[in-house]
């Protein structure tokens, strides 16, 4: 073997293969997910009905405190920047937080279709727990509530658990009904078994006087002669 062509045989030899290598450079890592926000419920339909009321807490703010919000980013801009581009962020906030809660409400009741039990109430707990986030006290000013405000946006696990709540209540539809049907049958075999069931004898009544002994004595004794 010439020497060019046994050092390209070494060479290659080193290397993975070309394919592996190509596959290793293209597919992309598995995102990590997105962490759940401290007190939030870890049950997903509760997490999301969570999340529903924390935006929806966040959105009905928009007209209190967008004032301050406008007089912050007046008093603080930043070299080279407009106002008016700085606002825009927040109402683009606004619209893609209103799709948001679409999303959020859509899996919401998506789950309470497919369960086999009243959640709802469930629900309605975790979305006051989520809009009381935004409860207005009395010792927190304007500045300090425009700038929570301005820092907060929705977690991003919301929107995926979201999905991925609907998809999997859809899917399961189909089998929460059957089961329905199943238990509410089941009440109505319950007097067929009871009836072929044999009924236990009558107990033997223990008050009852024992048979006519002194009669039959008596009538014995007439019967014998002198």
């Amino acid at each position: 073997m010439p020497a060019l062509a046994f050092a390209l045989a070494l060479l290659l030899a080193d290397q993975p293969d070309a394919a592996a290598a190509v596959a290793q450079a293209t597919d992309p890592a598995p995102a990590a997910e997105a962490p759940r926000p401290a007190g939030a419920p870890k049950d997903d339909y509760q997490f999301v009905a969570w999340c529903y009321g924390a935006l929806r807490g966040y959105l009905d703010l928009h007209d209190q405190v967008m004032p301050e919000v406008t007089r912050i980013e007046s008093e603080f801009r930043r070299p080279g920047s407009k106002l008016s581009d700085d606002l825009k962020v927040y109402a683009e906030a606004q619209r893609q937080g209103h799709k948001d809660l679409g999303k959020l409400q859509a899996a919401m009741t998506a789950a309470e279709k497919a369960s086999l039990k009243p959640i709802n109430t469930l629900g309605a707990a975790a979305v006051a727990k989520g809009h009381a986030m935004w409860t207005v006290t009395a010792g927190v000013t304007k500045a300090r509530l425009a700038q929570e405000w301005m820092s907060w946006e929705p977690p991003r696990r919301c929107v995926d658990t979201a999905e991925a709540l609907q998809k999997r209540a859809l899917l399961m539809g189909p089998a929460f009904k059957v089961n329905v049907e199943a238990e509410t049958a089941a009440p109505e075999a319950a007097p067929a078994a009871e009836a072929a069931a044999p009924k236990p004898a009558d107990p033997p009544a223990a008050d009852a006087p024992p048979a006519a002994d002194k009669p039959a004595d008596a009538a014995a004794s007439a019967d014998k002669p002198n």
